[in-house]
Formats: structure tokens, C-alpha cells, sequence
């Protein structure tokens, strides 16, 4: 690890609209990746209702695997990295049918590098939305970055303190 702080990204609520739009809404604060695998076999058909706002335009939350509309950036401590690297390839096994946890821990430290490298370029505190499509060559992504401004987003991102 470089002395650089790595940056990944929270999950955060300017209202209550994620509880009424996503079937099971991701926690405040809980760290988040862009989770766009969870849609790899989905086909038109299946973008209807929550499912499709979910797929238009939902981070998924690491803890709860609940879906978000806006992430934040904020540093992430290499301790915290490495288990939610751990408890992403546990749901590869639980929910995907990973053949083990060894088979699945580097695709989810992929997942995770992936949203590293989004949050990379970007200050604290930057909003992140996400807007998927599915077209013939699978689900394509794009993300949008909404800088912190001088009113600041402290108030809607949550940071953590590593305890000892």
C-alpha cells in the first residue's frame, strides 16, 4: 500500500426516497461498489419496477447488499479494505455459488479496485451516481462526479474512526 490514502465510498441519503425506490434500501454510511454483476444475466424482462431502478441506477451497499442512489467518497483504512474484501467473496459463495472463498476473494478484490479507482481522482466528500444500460454487449455503466462544494457533504457522509 502507497502512503496515499485510498478513497472508496459511502452510502448516503439527501431524503428518504431510497426506501420507497429500492426493494431493500442500503444502510447510511455502509460502504459501497457499483455492484453492476448482481445484473449480468438480467434481459429486458427483468428491468421492471424496483429491479429496474435498482439496475438504472443503484451502488450496492457491502454490508446489507441493499441498493443506493448516491455514494460519497472518504477514506477507507487498509484493515477495513481487507474485510470488506473478505465479506464481499462470502457473498460470491452465499448468493453467486462461488466454488469456495478462495475462488472468489479476487474477484471481489477486483470489485473493490474498481470502485477504489473511481473514488481515486476525486476529493473527500465527492458525490458519485451511477447509470446503467443494458445493451447487446451486456450491462454498460456510466458514472457522474459531483464535486463537495463549500457547504460541504460532512453532513451527509458518514466517516468512520478505526477502533484499536
Amino acid at each position: 500500500m502507497s502512503d496515499m490514502p485510498r478513497l472508496l465510498a459511502r452510502a448516503i441519503h439527501f431524503d428518504e426516497s431510497d426506501r420507497n425506490v429500492f426493494h431493500n434500501p442500503a444502510r447510511t454510511g455502509e460502504w459501497a461498489v457499483s455492484g453492476g454483476f448482481e445484473f449480468s444475466n438480467f434481459a429486458q424482462g427483468d428491468l421492471v419496477g424496483k429491479a429496474r431502478q435498482a439496475f438504472a441506477n443503484g451502488w450496492l451497499g457491502v454490508e446489507t447488499f441493499g441498493r443506493v442512489t448516491f455514494v460519497a467518497t472518504t477514506q477507507i483504512e487498509d484493515a477495513e479494505y481487507e474485510a470488506l474484501i473478505a465479506h464481499l467473496a462470502q457473498h460470491f459463495v452465499d448468493v453467486y455459488g462461488a466454488p469456495s472463498l478462495d475462488a472468489a476473494r479476487p474477484v471481489a478484490a477486483e470489485e473493490l479496485a474498481h470502485m477504489a479507482d473511481l473514488c481515486a481522482d476525486h476529493a473527500p466528500n465527492t458525490v458519485l451516481t451511477v447509470l446503467r444500460e443494458l445493451t447487446d454487449a451486456g450491462v454498460r455503466e456510466q458514472f457522474r462526479y459531483i464535486e463537495a462544494n463549500d457547504a460541504g457533504l460532512d453532513q451527509f457522509a458518514i466517516h468512520s474512526v478505526p477502533e484499536d
